[in-house]
């Protein structure tokens, strides 16, 4: 396994996004007139998605009534994106790394290019990526494996030469659909008490430099 390009999912495993989601659903709440949720009952339902998050803060309304809450968030949160979201420490020099190396690398999320496209544009990472493939790029999404080999045919690459890193059972399954080998980052937004092995990742990485003894590894 010798790979010539990394690609990551956003939520949770790139990018710190649960700081400024968390605070979106608890500025929903206070409009609502509820108390703020811990942000650590917030942070393992972030990367399940906009509808995961506003189910976790109003659980008890009806379908009509959740859309519009659902709406509302995603206004609070594209309103303030980056306020305290960054790559997760030891990314910049990883990033640096793997441009160094020469290896392509870009991004498969779930979320939706309106929040996507701004948010790595207003990191300064928009420029660096060799693609972006964002939850309604395609008609499918995660775990279905066409986002990753869509990456894979933008980069001129075969999927077999990149590499996937997750933190997501749906990461996992659409990186193995896609015969692209793939991580699970540990540090992401995992639910307490999840076994990640038994989704037979390729490897863990526990911080984000572990990946760069991986790709030494796989040499």
């Amino acid at each position: 396994m010798n790979p010539r390009a990394v690609l990551f999912d956003l939520d949770g495993t790139l990018l710190d996004t649960a700081p400024d989601l968390a605070a979106a659903l608890n500025a929903l709440r206070t409009e609502q007139g509820l108390q703020p949720l811990d942000y650590a009952h917030i942070r393992p339902q972030v990367s399940n998605g906009s509808a995961a998050v506003v189910e976790l803060g109003f659980s008890q309304v009806g379908a009509d009534r959740f859309e519009v809450l659902r709406q509302r968030f995603l206004q609070l949160y594209g309103a303030a994106l980056a306020v305290h979201t960054r790559p997760f420490d030891g990314f910049d020099t990883v990033l640096d790394e793997l441009d160094a190396r020469g290896l392509k690398w870009g991004v498969v999320t779930n979320k939706p290019a309106f929040l996507t496209d701004p948010l790595l544009r207003q990191l300064d990472l928009d420029r660096r990526c060799a693609c972006v493939i964002s939850g309604d790029t395609l008609p499918q999404r995660k775990p279905h494996p066409a986002q990753l080999l869509h990456a894979a045919k933008l980069m001129d690459l075969e999927p077999a030469t990149c590499l996937y890193v997750g933190d997501a059972r749906r990461d996992v399954e659409a990186a193995q659909a896609a015969g692209m080998p793939v991580l699970v980052a540990t540090f992401g937004y995992l639910t307490a008490g999840e076994d990640v092995r038994q989704w037979q990742p390729d490897g863990l990485i526990g911080e984000p430099a572990d990946l760069l003894q991986w790709l030494d590894r796989s040499h």
